[in-house]
């Protein structure tokens, strides 16, 4: 059950990221005659939703893993498919300088994660 969350959490941090930028509406705040106005696109409404989702799961991993470990994984893992997706959805520049990154931290994590004998 705790890897599917992690998944879930993963799937909810990407899919806002990438509606958040596909709907291109960092969205507009005015406050008038004492009314509180908030304004934005349902993309990115629906961004907004899964990365609030996302943040309101990841609280629950925090509690469910270790600090040291789940942080790290997640964050390299959310790292990696951002790099990813950016470059297959919005066709933004893949260099050798981000492969070269992308695969330092996937070595960190899995060095991070190898269980050593003292």
């Amino acid at each position: 059950m705790k890897i599917v969350l992690v998944i879930l959490y993963v799937i909810l941090t990407i899919s806002g990221l990438i509606f958040m930028k596909l709907g291109g509406n960092p969205g507009t705040i005015s406050i008038q005659e004492k009314t509180f106005n908030f304004g934005i696109n349902l993309i990115s409404a629906l961004g907004l939703f899964c990365y609030l989702c996302s943040f309101l799961l990841f609280t629950r991993l925090v509690v469910m893993f270790d600090l040291s470990y789940i942080m790290p994984i997640c964050t390299g893992i959310v790292q990696i498919l951002t790099l990813v997706s950016s470059a297959v959805i919005f066709k933004e520049d893949f260099s050798w300088n981000l492969v070269l990154g992308a695969s330092m931290v996937i070595v960190g994590i899995i060095v991070m994660n190898l269980k050593l004998s003292k």
